[in-house]
């Protein structure tokens, strides 16, 4: 029958579609349901469009150097509906090329809501769909908190705010993870003032002590005011009242203190608090129902999205169990610098024996050269093996994956020093950090 497949997938963001792919490459026969735009929220509400708008205001934030580069610009200024159009041209081209993409390898797509019959039986659009294995890929919205709901207007998530037409010249960011961090450096670089609240002690508070404290001292570079240890007491009239007894009155709220899963219509799951519960294959109470990506909470990133419906995939054609370790999935905040890490923390590591290598990227050519000296790379290690590795510095998204590389393949050090690194780049803070282990570094004076 035509509506017979091998392999259902609910959700077109990169889980799904990753997993459409994939297991139509394994020669299953696929069809994948997405009620609204392929490439979910990261192409359409979150990584590509953000990133997009902060380039832009990267850009625009490097011009007011160009003299000291040697390049006279007479007049900076920024268009932001200009910003805004390159962001829908952007997602949009992507999105189109991503459809093609997903259908060349005949996955059948159904953009219409899908609900679960049963453990064979997709629902949509009044066509039932058999399928012998279902995938879950539903993802994540932005969570709401009391007394901070959202309304598009004064309170603003992370969906709405890219698409404001106009910014506020005074912006409040409550959360200061991933999305408050990059949105703060995106208002701050486009000469805007801003003021972030965080109700840990320390901002990016799942990083790394040494990468939080540089991000304080880069926010205070950037005259971007923050509060830790502090959460919205009351909002009257548009005045804001903090727990520290601060009061504000900004044009704009953004609230960033995180997402929360998307639950599949149809038959109930169990779950593991908000998210959906699975085991270590990702099978859900059901053997034949898989839930991967931000749905299952165990990690919400884009990438780790596709590398479990990679591993999945996998697991379905060829009864290869999943392998996923969460602490060997990068995590990376855009902007400049960027901030990347991977692995284990000094606080993870409390009680334990361990080396630290911190090198400063002020001691490269490279850095210089770029005027980008504020930065680090520091590495963790143990039994002369990487456990942990925090950057602060251009370039940082690219080499994470080197640390990366290293704690996946449990390489030694000695192992690690083998390779040549490139001169001048960022790459050599990778090579100079693992020598520090030893207090071997070449480019820093003696002890």
């Amino acid at each position: 029958m035509e509506n017979n497949f091998d392999l259902g997938i609910i959700g077109g963001g990169p889980a799904g579609y990753s997993a459409a792919i994939r297991a139509a490459q394994k020669g299953l026969s696929v069809v994948l349901f997405e009620k609204e735009e392929i490439g979910g929220t990261c192409l359409n509400k979150g990584c590509i469009p953000t990133k997009t708008i902060l380039h832009c205001s990267d850009f625009y934030k490097n011009l007011k150097k160009a003299e000291k580069f040697g390049i006279e610009i007479q007049e900076k200024s920024y268009d932001y509906k200009k910003i805004l159009s390159r962001k829908n041209e952007i997602t949009q081209k992507l999105q189109n090329s991503l459809t093609k993409l997903v259908q060349s390898y005949g996955v059948q797509i159904v953009n219409v809501q899908a609900k679960i019959i049963d453990t064979n039986s997709i629902e949509s659009g009044g066509k039932i769909y058999q399928c012998k294995n279902i995938i879950l890929a539903t993802g994540s919205k932005p969570m709401q908190i009391k007394g901070l709901e959202t309304d598009g207007k004064f309170i603003l998530n992370s969906d709405e705010v890219l698409n404001l037409e106009k910014l506020p010249e005074n912006v409040l960011i409550v959360g200061s993870g991933a999305i408050g961090t990059e949105w703060a450096r995106i208002f701050s670089a486009l000469d805007k003032n801003v003021t972030l609240t965080e109700l840990a002690e320390t901002l990016l508070p799942n990083a790394d002590i040494d990468v939080s404290k540089r991000l304080d001292r880069l926010f205070k570079k950037s005259k971007i005011k923050f509060f830790t240890g502090t959460k919205v007491d009351k909002i009257s009239n548009k005045t804001v009242t903090l727990s520290n007894g601060e009061i504000l009155n900004p044009d704009m709220i953004l609230c960033a203190v995180g997402r929360e899963p998307v639950i599949p219509d149809g038959i109930s799951f169990e779950k593991d608090g908000k998210f959906v519960k699975i085991n270590d294959n990702f099978q859900t109470n059901y053997s034949n129902i898989f839930a991967i990506g931000d749905l299952n909470g165990k990690m919400m990133l884009a990438h780790s999205a596709v590398h479990q419906a990679i591993s999945v995939v996998d697991f379905i054609v060829e009864d290869k169990p999943v392998h996923f370790d969460k602490l060997a999935v990068p995590s990376v905040i855009y902007g400049n610098p960027e901030i990347a890490w991977v692995g284990k923390t000094e606080k993870m590591l409390a009680n334990t024996e361990y080396e630290v290598s911190i090198f400063p990227v002020s001691a490269l050519g490279k850095a210089f050269a770029d005027d980008e000296i504020d930065g680090f790379v520091k590495v963790l290690s143990q039994n002369d093996k990487v456990v942990g590795a925090h950057i602060v510095c251009p370039e940082a998204s690219s080499l994470i994956h080197q640390f990366s590389l290293m704690i996946d393949n449990n390489l030694k050090t000695e192992d690690i020093l083998k390779t040549v690194f490139a001169h001048p780049s960022y790459s050599e803070a990778v090579f100079e950090s693992i020598l520090g282990l030893d207090s071997l570094n070449l480019s820093l004076p003696c002890k």
